[in-house]
């Protein structure tokens, strides 16, 4: 859509990052990480019992999986960046927006 809006073609070979550049359109995987990091901090450092915190640290009763590749869960992509200890570091909101570009950077190259 973007290379529509300034009239590139694909012949032209013009890197989508140009592109970007070009019609100041910030990258759609970079504002999911964004939200996402912003996301878990605000659930971790909710007070009460709600269930958007309940969910997030639900594990199943029988503590088995299923066979294969086991699905990712929201919370893995937090705890490989932060650790298991994620849920209290959020509570600190200066060192959570700190550690903010290094998780969307290991999120972006995980994804592309």
């Amino acid at each position: 859509m973007q290379r529509k809006i300034l009239g590139i073609k694909l012949e032209d070979r013009v890197k989508c990052s140009e592109i970007r550049k070009r019609t100041q359109i910030q990258d759609i995987v970079d504002f999911v990480a964004k939200q996402k990091w912003k996301w878990a901090g605000h659930v971790a450092r909710l007070k009460d019992n709600r269930w958007t915190l309940r969910v997030t640290e639900w594990q199943p009763r029988n503590g088995k999986r299923s066979r294969g590749r086991q699905a990712r869960r929201w919370r893995d992509d937090i705890v490989k960046t932060k650790g298991n200890t994620w849920s209290r570091d959020a509570r600190d909101r200066d060192e959570w927006r700190r550690d903010a570009k290094g998780y969307i950077l290991q999120w972006m190259e995980r994804t592309s």
